[in-house]
């Protein structure tokens, strides 16, 4: 070989290893995020709010909003709507938030029996529906 393309062929060849060692290492960490659950999610859909069903996941008990079109309430208010659903249900209040739909403000809740329910209020703090689950 030519000394003077021997640094050209040195390049080529580590730049070879390089990449093939990024594929390896790409594929690699695909097959461990899917083995043993048989589903993948994308980063991009991991960062997305849940998408509105009419239902959310049963497991999504938080006291954060879970869509973006909501938004938390200051304490006192959640304290005092709190009360109020709670009162009307004898349920337990796991998240309250401003309403994005026919309400202003909504509080979720979770009865004694299990079943969510969704206690909706007015501007003025008056509940005005129990609607059954999470909300429509």
């Amino acid at each position: 070989m030519n000394r003077s393309k021997l640094p050209a062929a040195v390049g080529l060849l580590a730049a070879g290893a390089i990449a093939g060692g990024i594929v390896a290492g790409t594929m690699s960490a695909n097959a461990a995020d899917t083995s043993g659950t048989g589903t993948s999610t994308s980063s991009s859909a991991a960062n997305e709010a849940p998408a509105q069903t009419g239902t959310l996941p049963a497991n999504n008990f938080s006291s954060s909003p879970v869509r973006g079109d909501e938004s938390s309430v200051s304490s006192t208010l959640a304290a005092t709507l709190k009360q109020k659903a709670e009162a009307k249900t004898g349920g337990t209040v796991y998240r309250v938030e401003t309403d994005s739909g026919d309400a202003t403000y909504e509080a979720h809740v979770k009865k004694s029996d299990g079943t969510l329910v969704t206690i909706k209020f007015d501007k003025n703090g008056n509940i005005t529906a129990v609607e059954d689950g999470m909300g429509k």
